[in-house]
């Protein structure tokens, strides 16, 4: 009876233990975002637990039942399901898949694991169903991401960089070598607009320039948003109608007509377009594509709204500039510039009106580097700014010395860039300097030209205007040769009016050319400018202009650009 008792409790036990680990399975099942399905292959019998309700509205009792498994997955998932439910066919242990369910957002992890016996016959199986529709969204999040622009919607830069080198392998591979064209697209004076009308704007137009571009894309050309105003094109074997010369003819025909944004805007665009094609201009995916910005770069500084195919000497120009742009640097660091000055003459009596500063560069192999070179290179990375402030110091600190020894009156001209103008301290710095050498304002005269009232007139004029009132003489250089520059005359702050070269060249042979140079004296007198002649090479230009009463005088007849060693000569010999 004792060891029936025994055995009874022993039972009891036994099936108190099993009821706590079936509440503990049940328990983690019914908290676990799965639902599980059960099969027994010895009674063939079904059984579904945990979050089932979750994921379907049906149970499954039996084997037929899984075809309502099947209804519920979108079409491209039934086969992949079909085959992952059966892994016992191919003597698998373990598999899963994704699927999407039907007419709902959810995404379903479907992992299917069976156990086999000692004869490696199945005995169970289990078929989990887990949601991973958020970590599935993600997943596409960021590999949309990695492939696509997020303003544009078009392909990226490293993913465009991914299929113009599978482009090239293509190309590579064919019988007959084809090739690959990269268009590089930048739209021009896009920072107007986005000063101008605000970056939302902006963006706005970059997104349905982009929109239209992508109507471009097929199997052999693919378009992506480089940055900022920046697109790419490439294009596979391109010939006939997608030929760079037809995708450049679409595009002009569309810029025709301006964009028209959400807000009502109407904007109308140019772009600087830069070709270059495998295997001509390179061999590499990352050189063909730098090529084609080398060469947009070109079309830019061309004047703009142009297309331009890459050639050899387009790169050696870009090679040589990168060249000086690079001794430019260690130049400005260790400050191995010298002044050379011009002198201005009075056409009455000929005698020293002023000087101009003009900067002078050797390179390191002593070679001189024309301004005309090395000027547009130092405005364009900026170095131009420390360069003209040494050209500012440098200038006064001469002129300050002359003055102490020659007590001759003299007006020191400088010519400043569209850059430093724009510098807020750079009123500050000027009179900074003209209070360290003891140089009164009206010692001083700033040149301008009209590039620089071009890149931003109000604020550029507001600057003049300050300079002006403090008594500094503000000077319009190279005056005749811009399209626009007696519109400019209306609101300049101006003292001097400087006829350029060119009218000067011909003012002798061509009666055009003095008609032009006579009206511009006269009606610079009206205005109360004094006017000076740039260029004078002969007595003949001289007696000429003195006769119309041109005020001032510069160029070799008198005297060339000289260091300041020779001025201080000419200073003497004025002093005798």
């Amino acid at each position: 009876m004792e060891d029936l008792n025994y055995q009874v409790d022993q039972l009891r036990v036994a099936n108190e233990r099993l009821s706590r680990d079936e509440k503990m399975l049940r328990l983690i099942c019914d908290t676990s975002n799965s639902a599980f399905l059960y099969y027994s292959y010895a009674d063939r019998r079904f059984q579904t637990v945990a979050s089932w309700d979750h994921f379907f509205a049906f149970t499954v009792t039996e084997e037929r039942d899984l075809d309502k498994l099947y209804a519920c997955v979108e079409e491209q998932c039934v086969i992949p399901l079909r085959e992952v439910l059966f892994i016992e066919k191919q003597k698998l242990r373990h598999q899963s898949i994704q699927v999407k369910l039907k007419d709902s957002h959810f995404r379903v992890e479907v992992e299917v694991r069976v156990v086999y016996d000692a004869a490696e016959q199945p005995t169970d199986k289990i078929v989990r169903f887990k949601d991973v529709t958020k970590a599935s969204i993600q997943n596409d999040e960021l590999t949309y991401l990695a492939y696509y622009d997020a303003l544009t919607g078009l392909y990226n830069r490293n993913y465009f960089v991914r299929l113009v080198g599978e482009f090239i392998r293509r190309a590579s591979e064919e019988p007959e070598p084809a090739s690959v064209a990269v268009m590089f697209l930048n739209i021009d004076d896009f920072r107007r607009v986005n000063d101008g009308m605000g970056i939302i704007v902006g963006d706005e137009l970059v997104q349905v320039f982009g929109q239209f571009l992508s109507g471009m894309m097929d199997d052999h050309v693919v378009v992506s948003h480089f940055s900022s105003d920046i697109y790419c094109i490439g294009i596979y074997d391109p010939r006939g109608a997608r030929s760079v010369e037809t995708f450049c003819e679409v595009i002009k025909e569309r810029l025709k007509q301006p964009f028209v944004l959400s807000g009502g805007q109407k904007i109308s665009i140019t772009l600087s377009i830069g070709v270059a094609e495998y295997p001509e201009a390179a061999g590499s995916t990352l050189e063909l594509i730098n090529c084609a910005e080398i060469v947009m770069f070109k079309a830019k500084n061309m004047g703009k709204n142009e297309v331009l195919y890459y050639s050899g000497a387009i790169l050696d120009e870009f090679i040589k500039n990168v060249s000086i742009e690079n001794k430019l640097k260690d130049a400005v660091f260790h400050q191995n510039f010298i002044m050379y000055y011009q002198p201005q003459f009075h056409a009455s009596d000929k005698k020293l009106r002023g000087v101009e500063a003009l900067i002078r560069w050797k390179d390191d192999n002593g070679k001189m580097v024309n301004p005309s070179v090395f000027i547009p290179i130092a405005e364009k990375s900026g170095t131009i700014v420390p360069i003209g402030m040494w050209v500012i110091e440098e200038s006064m600190r001469t002129y300050a010395g002359w003055r102490d020894r020659y007590d001759y009156p003299l007006i020191l001209s400088l010519n400043v860039s569209a850059i430093q103008y724009k510098q807020q301290d750079f009123i500050e710095k000027l009179t900074e300097l003209m209070q360290k050498y003891d140089i009164s304002p009206a010692e001083l005269e700033l040149e301008i030209t009209e590039s620089v009232l071009i890149e931003d007139f109000a604020k550029i004029t507001a600057k003049l205007k300050i300079l002006r009132d403090i008594g500094i003489r503000i000077s319009l250089d190279d005056f005749g040769t811009g399209y626009s520059s007696l519109s400019y005359l209306k609101g300049l702050p101006i003292d001097t009016l400087k006829i350029d070269k060119s009218f000067i060249d011909t003012v002798i042979t061509d009666e055009n050319t003095r008609i032009i140079t006579e009206s511009i004296i006269y009606m610079a007198k009206r205005l109360g400018y004094e006017t000076i002649a740039e260029g004078v090479e002969t007595e003949e230009q001289y007696r000429y202009l003195n006769e119309i009463n041109c005020d001032h005088i510069q160029g070799y007849l008198l005297g060339k650009p000289m260091c300041a060693e020779k001025v201080a000569e000419l200073l003497a010999g004025m002093t005798v």
